[in-house]
């Protein structure tokens, strides 16, 4: 909307001109969704707390786990939706909403928020922690996904351009995939959609088995996408991509620094009140958006091989769950004492609040490790 401002009056009000930087803009988008979010934030807290929408905590077979954490019973979840409706606000009034890529990462924000709110709204309504089945969100997960990736896949071809060196003539690099480490690209054609509806699929559900703790999940997404507002902005410079980077220039995807910066303002106010002890949780609203929204960027921006470096507290914690089922069930023992991973550090004594921020530190160093693949291909 700001945007559409400084086209509309720029020739007759100069000052406008300031709404064409994208610096400015995603700084806005950032202090607005952080300003609107905390304001907002009291008033929807009490607004779930009446409406008696709360946590329901696992206690079937893992008493240790159920005294630890019988506290929470009842606090306020489906937070994400205060995410959601905050991070749509700030990109709507910041973002250029001409972008195709915009509202690509919208609907994604969208889609997984209603799939995970209808699966925690089915643990409230149920009384227990129980919501959807697997497969029923899985075939949800995957429907969306391919919608998303069938829309990425028909963006159009000069979207994306790639030159590994001066001395080599730019090629179009639709339908491939970046590599790390090395000036290669993986050419996937129409395979390029099973592609991207593994790494949203798969994304969006790691994040989600990170969020167990209070503030683990939101504080590693704010390292996440304060990485990702700044590759979207080097990706969407040509002089950068193609006259130091040599990586992947993508047309106008310097506007999904705003969406990463609204994603920023909207994460930061969130945790002012999931901060230990918690007063609101986001839920599976909240964890399956930020998921499929971070995943949505990173493909936009052909960075998605980076996610896992980047991201790489929520592969851990994914790969745990994958071992210790696989583990589970062909030898009928367990590696870790709990998983996902953070629980197994609860089991061995650790403080909860010692989890988090150690979490939080491995995920400012991965973020700051996957920058620095940058400068290695």
């Amino acid at each position: 909307m700001l945007y559409w401002l400084f086209l509309w009056g720029v020739d007759r009000y100069p000052e406008l001109r300031i709404f064409g930087y994208l610096t400015v803009r995603a700084a806005l988008a950032a202090a607005i969704a952080l300003i609107f979010g905390i304001i907002v934030g009291p008033f929807f807290i009490r607004w779930l707390t009446r409406r008696k929408i709360g946590q329901q905590i696992r206690g079937d077979g893992i008493p240790e786990l159920y005294e630890r954490h019988k506290e929470k019973a009842d606090t306020p979840t489906m937070g994400g939706l205060l995410i959601l409706v905050t991070l749509l606000l700030s990109v709507l009034l910041c973002g250029n909403l001409g972008s195709r890529m915009v509202w690509i990462t919208l609907a994604a924000a969208v889609g997984f928020g209603l799939i995970g709110a209808f699966d925690d709204w089915k643990k409230i309504a149920g009384g227990n922690h129980k919501g959807i089945s697997a497969k029923q969100k899985l075939l949800a997960q995957g429907l969306l996904a391919l919608v998303l990736a069938t829309l990425i896949y028909n963006l159009p071809a000069d979207t994306f351009r790639y030159r590994a060196s001066e001395n080599e003539s730019v090629i179009f690099a639709e339908h491939s995939v970046t590599t790390l480490f090395f000036k290669w690209l993986i050419p996937l054609g129409i395979f390029y959609i099973p592609w991207v509806m593994v790494v949203l699929i798969s994304t969006s559900n790691a994040v989600n088995l990170t969020d167990g703790l209070d503030g683990l999940a939101i504080g590693c997404v704010l390292f996440v996408a304060s990485a990702f507002a700044l590759l979207s902005y080097l990706v969407g410079r040509v002089d950068f991509t193609t006259g130091y980077l040599w990586i992947t220039y993508v047309r106008g995807a310097g506007e999904l620094a705003v969406c990463c910066s609204a994603l920023i303002g909207a994460s930061l106010a969130f945790l002012w009140f999931n901060c230990h002890p918690a007063e609101i949780f986001m839920g599976d609203t909240g964890s399956l958006s930020l998921g499929g929204t971070l995943a949505t960027i990173a493909v936009l921006i052909h960075q998605e091989l980076l996610l896992p470096i980047v991201g790489g507290v929520f592969v851990a914690e994914a790969v745990s769950v994958i071992i210790q089922v696989t583990s589970f069930k062909l030898t009928g023992k367990r590696v870790f004492r709990m998983t996902p991973l953070h629980h197994h550090f609860e089991q061995l004594g650790w403080h909860e609040s010692k989890i988090i921020t150690r979490f939080w530190i491995v995920a400012a160093l991965l973020a700051l490790l996957g920058m620095a693949t940058l400068k290695t291909r």
